[in-house]
């Protein structure tokens, strides 16, 4: 199966959106909101966020960056990230104030508040 023609070609699966979309998903990031609900949970009980030692993540999962939600090999690759762009904006992007269900509400129009009729009767 893995011998034919388009298995040789680079680029061959760039066209099947199966495989895009699996491939994308593997590699997505946390969503802004998962790492501030993380952070408040972390807030509230008074501990920081930590992760018992476990041969399947990079560096046994002691180095971990909470802000982006990755794990490290080793003390020198975290403090690398938290120097790099990437590591910045999505600190930016995580002071912001969090989404909620009445801000998507008032975005849509849908809002709650009482406005007097148009032709009131006299």
């Amino acid at each position: 199966m893995g011998t034919g023609p388009s298995a040789k070609k680079h680029g061959a699966r760039s066209k099947i959106k199966k495989y895009k979309r699996k491939t994308w998903l593997c590699n997505r990031a946390k969503d802004t909101d998962q790492i501030q609900d993380e952070i408040e949970k972390s807030q509230e009980s008074g501990k920081p966020i930590q992760f018992e030692y476990d041969d399947e993540l990079p560096g046994g999962g002691q180095f971990y960056c909470v802000e982006t939600g990755k794990h490290f090999t080793d003390a020198k690759a975290l403090a690398d990230h938290k120097k790099s762009r990437y590591y910045k904006k999505r600190v930016k992007e995580l002071k912001e104030e969090k989404y909620t269900q009445a801000t998507a509400e008032w975005a849509a129009g849908m809002t709650k508040e009482k406005l007097p009729p148009a032709h009131a009767k006299k």
